[in-house]
């Protein structure tokens, strides 16, 4: 099932999950930093990335959002793409608590601040891997006609590969 929204042929969602995931996960790294090694300037860092990773959560969600609903009802994937769409919803949220918390200007943020971004990291972790079910055992956001010497996609879609039915000879 190809994607509903993509650029230059690639599903825009998986493009774009890559930064709310990589800057809330480098903002656990560095609430680490500033607890075990206690540094202000890592938890200010923290609190900045969090709310780089919230702009990019709310920025990848409706592309993922719009790719849900063009799943048939009543599929497995459908399902998984709920628990996953619903989990990221609560991750944002447990983010958003934690970096709300971190507004005083204080230097350390307060003990529930860390625990709820801890809390939203495990959560991504999970459903960072329904993402993946999505993608890799699914099909969703697939070419349906993907194979290991399709053409580049910025040609135009992948067609079926040489020697299957319905495949066009060049």
């Amino acid at each position: 099932m190809e994607s509903r929204v993509r650029l230059f042929g690639h599903p825009l969602h998986q493009m774009l999950i890559v930064f709310p995931l990589g800057l809330l996960a480098t903002s656990v790294v560095f609430d680490l930093i500033s607890l075990f090694g206690d540094s202000a300037s890592a938890a200010t860092v923290a609190h900045a990335l969090i709310a780089a990773g919230l702009v990019g959560g709310v920025l990848a969600a409706p592309w993922g959002y719009m790719d849900w609903l063009a799943i048939p009802r009543g599929t497995r994937a459908k399902a998984v793409g709920a628990m996953h769409g619903s989990g990221n919803v609560l991750v944002l949220l447990l983010f958003t608590a934690s970096w709300w918390l971190r507004t005083d200007e204080s230097v350390q943020a307060p003990a529930v601040a860390y625990a709820l971004s801890f809390g939203g990291a495990g959560v991504a972790l999970v459903t960072a891997w329904l993402g993946g079910e999505l993608v890799d055992r699914l099909g969703v956001g697939v070419s349906p006609h993907a194979h290991l010497n399709a053409r580049n996609s910025l040609i135009g879609p992948a067609e079926p590969p040489p020697g299957t039915p319905n495949a066009r000879v060049h």
